[in-house]
């Protein structure tokens, strides 16, 4: 979110605040006056991800091989100039920002619905100025960067006050972002990501300076300023009365618009008439509508203390800048803690350390049709999987799940339909089915030999309850292949609504892609776009960000690179063999003619069909033209029919849909484990079944 207003006010109100700079000539400069060592611009990778996805097709899933093209795209511009690159990420949700990831969250809902209503009104993918980023890109990409060598930063407390602390004390070049919360620290020069043209390395600087000055404000006056002006600590409700009695003061006669563009001027007005003391604060607090026990002035302006700086606004006595709020080594032992959080902040593995430390995880939004009941929501279907990777993280030595009676539960803020995220939805771990118990974290993370891997590879397997199919799915290659197969059978049995033609078009992509390069994946035409493949992909993909969790939990079985979905997803792929499945397409066609694709395909299916039989999951054809059958259907790669041109036609078309949709006034029926009950939904639970749709074609 930044600071409420500020963005606006220095790129129209206020340009002397802001200036065009060559990242090369800023380079050369640094170095000269920095000798010692080369210029580091911080990125902050969050910030980023919106501009670094690049690929035309974005609701299919994500085009992966694209995205890391890139990424690498973006990393040699630098790397030209000799600039280095530290990437950040954000590690975890502070509390007290906690409200405003929720209205993000409940926001992205609502236009993530309005995406699906596109689709279905349209058959096509909407224009840009709907983009949402593809499920799963900010998981992802830390481990992109970290594949190619680069130094990736998961942070333990507040992104932005890691990053701002960080390039400070290493006297970093710039910050690399699109947050006006770097103009408020006092740290290095702040740089737009929007501004930033690649190929020409030159981008937009803002100068807090220039600011302060513009303003006849202090540098340490900043702080102050984003809280009056509204951020993420303090909210536009608690200052709302005070901006207007400033504008009054500041521009009486003027019209509410002139005031509206000057209210950052009239608030910066009011600042430099106070007395720059806490008793200055003090009495600004009394003028804003806040119910904290604490003053939130001060919890506002300490928010924006870097390590070893003070405020003339704050008593001396306040609690001291950088300390760590997350950090709880009463739980597992200190050295577990200590080795997971190395992970962590090395960003090697995914959600261990929150869970170890906080017992507190989230999952945002994903790219899923919350009318369409009969698939239920990823969270939901991966429910399961994830109490028993909380029951391998919480157990003690002992393999018990705690002394208590009671099992250890963890807090979940999930995204699903019909969750309005008033509460964590209290989430109890599960023991994996093993026998002899569930190994401790000291055997499964910190010992060596061929039977503790052995013994690594059946604990990730029990997470998703395939412990006793551990001599059938761990021989075959490459180590992908394990991984593809362990998801689509878990998937398959969680979701009871997953047809042979779903899983087809799954097997078949994911063996399709593994030779293809990225200029052919990218030349895919898709003829239309389907909502249910959409929701498809976008389960898929979040089911391999819970294997890359159940790796990290049961130290590293599979190496993390073959669990990502650059090796096994393509969404354009996958989409055309939805399509082609669904519409009968015959096995041959759908493996492009190719005998090697055909019985690695055939060879995988009857795996999975038949552990699925024996875990009594019959898979069933169900194929589901929705679509009219495709004249002169061309294999994926071919110049024919869709494409770029057909999109722009598709969306100007009237809004009469190609698929059956839901009733005016449908609502989407979810299970709903309730904030304040523990959910249950442990080991054997189908939430598919409570999920149904009303059938719409005859079986």
């Amino acid at each position: 979110m930044g600071v409420k207003g500020l963005q606006g006010f220095v790129d129209h109100a206020c340009p002397q605040a802001s200036m065009w700079v060559n990242l090369k000539e800023m380079a050369k400069q640094h170095q000269h006056s920095h000798p010692e060592s080369p210029p580091v611009l911080v990125v902050d990778a969050m910030a980023c991800l919106r501009s670094w996805y690049t690929p035309e097709a974005w609701v299919h899933g994500g085009q992966w091989r694209e995205y890391m093209r890139s990424l690498n795209t973006f990393v040699d511009a630098f790397s030209a100039i000799d600039i280095k690159l530290v990437f950040f990420f954000d590690g975890v949700i502070e509390q007290k920002k906690r409200h405003v990831w929720i209205k993000r969250r409940l926001r992205n809902n609502t236009e993530i619905a309005n995406i699906f209503q596109f689709i279905k009104a349209n058959g096509c993918q909407p224009g840009r100025n709907m983009f949402c980023i593809p499920s799963g890109l900010a998981t992802f990409t830390r481990f992109a960067l970290k594949s190619m060598g680069l130094d990736t930063i998961s942070s333990l407390k507040e992104a932005d006050y890691e990053i701002a602390n960080y390039a400070r004390l290493n006297g970093c070049m710039a910050i690399l972002s699109q947050d006006t919360d770097y103009l408020i620290y006092d740290t290095v020069p702040y740089l737009s990501v929007n501004k930033l043209q690649l190929g020409k390395l030159t981008t937009v600087m803002y100068s807090r300076e220039s600011l302060c000055r513009i303003l006849c404000l202090q540098q340490t006056d900043l702080p102050l300023l984003a809280c009056l002006l509204s951020n993420d600590v303090v909210p536009e409700q608690a200052v709302e009365g005070l901006k207007q009695q400033c504008l009054a003061r500041y521009l009486p006669s003027d019209s509410r618009e002139r005031q509206r563009k000057e209210v950052v001027a009239a608030v910066a007005h009011y600042i430099s008439g106070i007395s720059r003391s806490h008793d200055g604060l003090r009495e600004v607090e009394r003028n804003i509508q806040h119910t904290s026990r604490e003053s939130l002035l001060e919890v506002g302006v300490r928010f924006y203390l870097l390590s070893g700086q003070d405020s003339p606004w704050l008593p001396k006595s306040g609690t001291p800048p950088g300390t760590d709020q997350h950090e709880n080594a009463t739980g597992p032992l200190q050295s577990i803690l200590q080795f997971a959080k190395e992970k962590h902040i090395k960003a090697e593995s995914s959600t261990v350390y929150k869970v170890l430390n906080a017992r507190e995880v989230d999952c945002s939004n994903t790219l899923e049709d919350e009318l369409d009941t009969e698939l239920p929501g990823q969270a939901i279907v991966y429910r399961p999987a994830r109490q028993c990777i909380y029951g391998i993280l919480l157990t003690e030595r002992n393999g018990q799940l705690g002394a208590a009676k009671s099992c250890p539960t963890v807090k979940e803020w999930f995204v699903y339909p019909g969750n309005r995220l008033q509460q964590p939805d209290l989430v109890p771990a599960l023991l994996p089915e093993l026998p002899g118990g569930t190994p401790d974290l000291q055997t499964l993370w910190l010992t060596e030999g061929v039977e503790v891997q052995k013994l690594r590879y059946c604990t990730f397997l029990a997470c998703f309850g395939l412990q006793d199919f551990a001599e059938e799915l761990l021989p075959l290659e490459p180590p992908t292949a394990v991984a593809l197969c362990c998801l689509l059978i878990y998937v398959t049995l969680q979701a009871s609504q997953i047809c042979q033609e779903d899983l087809d078009a799954y097997l078949a992509q994911a063996v399709c892609i593994r030779d293809k390069p990225t200029d052919h994946l990218a030349q895919i035409q898709v003829p239309c776009v389907d909502s249910r493949a959409v929701h498809l992909a976008s389960l898929f993909v979040r089911g391999l960000s819970v294997l890359v969790s159940a790796n990290s939990a049961c130290g590293f079985p599979f190496k993390m690179v073959d669990l990502m979905p650059w090796e096994v997803f393509d969404g354009k792929l996958f989409h055309t063999k939805y399509l082609q499945s669904h519409n009968g397409c015959t096995m041959e066609d759908l493996l492009e003619k190719k005998d090697v694709l055909l019985q690695e395909f055939q060879k995988l299916k009857s795996l999975i069909n038949s552990i699925c039989v024996r875990k009594n999951r019959s898979i069933q054809s169900n194929p589901r033209p929705w679509v009219p059958a495709l004249e002169n259907w061309e294999r994926p790669g071919a110049r024919g029919r869709g494409g770029s041109h057909h999109m722009a036609q598709c969306e100007q078309r009237p809004h009469t849909s190609p698929f059956p949709s839901h009733h005016q006034g449908y609502q989407g029926r979810y299970p709903q484990p309730g904030p304040a009950n523990r959910a249950q939904t442990g080991r054997g639970s189908r939430p598919g079944r409570y999920n149904r749709r009303p059938q719409l074609y005859p079986r």
